[in-house]
């Protein structure tokens, strides 16, 4: 596949990181807590939007990462006015009705909703939520690794205070940045391991030798602990989801298509690393299909790409739309969940 990353502009990682997310969260949704065999049964042929009727449709992975992209654009080189402001866009998120949230971020936003800081509003909880948010924040800041770590703990915080979760989301912000940098392999590898407590470091020293001998992702999920489907607990599913995106960079039906096999807590996965295929090579590295069949609304491709653009732009300012239709669209959202959950009880 072609590798586009010589020839993209800013605005254009940013608009692949968007659309990136949103295509990884649609496309491995359906699959979204089934184990690898009923994977292998249920999902056959190539990768494709299967929702509804052939149509995808975005969760919470995608709404938090454009929600961290309007506060970046409200926050200027500000982390406490940043937190400040995803911590106001994420408590109006809550109660619009989202049809996807994990306990532990929907603990700390009440939390946030009753008065406690943004710094102070987490629970302790090792969970994958912010990893999702967290790679636009490393295309915002590049090259200033401070900033960079201080936006990412202010967005963790506000959710998740374990540290594991701060980690692996830095983690993923620091992957983003790297592929702006264009440094070595060697050297991403080395950043993870730093100030990283044990198991973490441990698990980049599997990533890399699974790396070296071209081990499959389906192999390296089992080396770390994920037999049947790989959790949300953020030392699972984020070290799975990087590690397929550096076994099949600048391929994305075989990064997503191996992550979709694995099974468990897919669509973040899918998010985490289509969110950094789009950053390497830009939204057109991903098949004209996928995105002509991400039907969503309010929050829409064009929203997505609306935000890229602002973030690039000398005088930025936030995207409007028509959030007042959130709560309407995730009633449609929910009962189509609902469906594939009653769907999943047949045998």
């Amino acid at each position: 596949m072609t590798n586009y990353a010589s020839l993209l502009s800013v605005e254009s990682r940013y608009a692949g990181c968007l659309l990136g997310t949103a295509l990884g969260d649609s496309l491995l949704l359906p699959a979204e807590g089934l184990g690898r065999r009923r994977i292998a049964r249920n999902f056959p042929g190539p990768l494709r939007h299967r929702l509804v009727f052939g149509r995808g449709m975005v969760s919470d992975d995608t709404e938090h990462a454009f929600l961290t992209g309007q506060a970046l654009l409200a926050a200027g080189d500000d982390p406490g006015r940043f937190a400040r402001a995803l911590a106001r866009r994420l408590r109006w998120w809550l109660v619009s009705l989202p049809g996807g949230c994990g306990l532990a971020t929907a603990r700390g936003l009440i939390r946030s909703w009753v008065g406690f800081s943004p710094e102070r509003s987490g629970v302790w909880s090792a969970g994958n939520g912010p990893a999702m948010r967290s790679a636009l924040i490393g295309v915002r800041w590049a090259e200033d690794a401070p900033r960079r770590q201080a936006f990412v703990r202010a967005s963790t915080l506000i959710t998740h205070r374990d540290p594991k979760a701060i980690i692996a989301a830095q983690a993923v912000a620091e992957a983003a940045a790297w592929i702006l940098r264009g440094d070595s392999r060697d050297q991403l590898l080395a950043i993870w391991r730093q100030g990283a407590d044990a198991a973490w470091a441990d698990m980049m020293i599997t990533l890399e030798e699974h790396l070296g001998r071209a081990a499959s992702v389906d192999d390296f999920a089992h080396s770390i602990g994920c037999p049947n489907g790989v959790s949300g607990y953020a030392y699972h599913s984020v070290p799975v989801a990087l590690f397929a995106w550096l076994r099949h960079r600048h391929d994305p039906e075989g990064c997503l298509g191996a992550l979709l096999a694995c099974g468990g807590d897919t669509d973040t996965m899918g998010a985490i690393a289509g969110a950094l295929l789009g950053t390497d090579d830009g939204p057109q590295v991903f098949p004209p299909a996928w995105a002509n069949r991400l039907v969503d609304w309010p929050l829409s491709p064009g929203r997505l790409a609306a935000v890229a653009r602002a973030l690039t732009d000398p005088q930025p300012r936030e995207v409007p739309w028509w959030w007042m239709f959130q709560p309407l669209r995730n009633v449609v959202f929910l009962g189509i969940i609902l469906g594939h959950g009653f769907r999943r009880l047949l045998p």
